[in-house]
């Protein structure tokens, strides 16, 4: 049964009956770096003792000689909640480049992945680290670097496929339990990873096949989920249960691809917070 694959996801995982995962992608660390990469210096620092998880924090170089406080952005890495993580070549050299692009002090957010560790464990894994973060608004905090460098009126979410889920929800649950430190300024989604067994309009795919995959994939991230692919926490475009209008922030980005199986998820999630009297700014 060990080699009885359940749920083959090539190339990004494979899921056996036995309930082993063969990780294909994202499993390779790579290392933090005080010397400057692309003008930008990184370190990784503990925010959950309990559970061993850390967030990796990227810093221009250029800050520290002038103690400016910079814009801080929260990220939220992808892969189905099963794959990837904050320390991925993938992601390390992204927040490089994006943190050199914009100035910003960005903190990439590592948490544990299904199906070891299933839905919504990832979700509580990244609220106990956006509380940690914002546990440093009064300058006190215990990592220096965010103490001295974050600018805690204008905090960002981010994040794609699973992040920008993640995101999403992060943003939500701060309006809903008042989270009276700080403002979340914006949130950035990239591809989110949204879906529902009904399509959102008539270009989204057809194809049962690839469907029936997206379904599967879903199983293995929250398999204990009563409502299949039309869990809340997924469908949130479709739900109506799902009200958006309680979005903690002011300003959102959507970005979306015309091969991404999930764009037409995106641009459906920019209408609705537009129908929805939210009353912020997306684009």
């Amino acid at each position: 049964m060990d080699n009885e694959i359940a749920v083959d996801n090539s190339p990004a995982y494979r899921l056996y009956k036995s309930g082993r995962i063969e990780r294909l992608l994202g499993e390779t660390f790579k290392p933090p770096s005080l010397t400057p990469e692309n003008g930008v210096v990184s370190k990784d620092t503990v925010f959950s003792p309990e559970h061993n998880l850390s967030v990796r924090i990227f810093l221009p170089e250029k800050a520290s000689a002038t103690d400016e406080k910079l814009p801080l952005l929260v990220y939220f890495h992808g892969g189905g909640f099963v794959i990837e993580t904050a320390f991925s070549p993938t992601y390390h050299n992204f927040l490089t480049s994006a943190v050199a692009a914009a100035g910003c002090l960005a903190i990439s957010v590592d948490y544990r992945r299904a199906p070891e560790f299933p839905i919504p464990i990832p979700y509580e894994d990244s609220w106990d680290a956006l509380e940690w973060v914002l546990s440093h608004v009064s300058g006190t905090g215990p990592e220096q670097w965010i103490n001295k460098y974050a600018d805690f009126g204008r905090v960002f979410l981010a994040g794609d496929s699973a992040g920008g889920n993640i995101s999403h929800h992060l943003a939500t649950r701060a309006k809903r339990e008042g989270l009276d430190s700080v403002n979340i300024t914006g949130v950035v989604l990239i591809h989110p990873y949204f879906w529902g067994k009904a399509p959102v309009d008539e270009f989204e795919t057809r194809d049962e096949a690839k469907r029936r995959n997206i379904e599967a994939r879903w199983r293995v991230a929250s398999p204990n989920s009563e409502d299949g692919v039309d869990d809340p926490l997924f469908n949130v475009v479709g739900s109506e249960s799902v009200d958006v209008s309680g979005l903690g922030c002011g300003r959102v980005l959507v970005v979306v691809a015309g091969d991404d199986t999930f764009a037409r998820q995106g641009l459906g999630y920019a209408a609705k917070l537009e129908r929805s009297g939210w009353g912020g700014e997306v684009e």
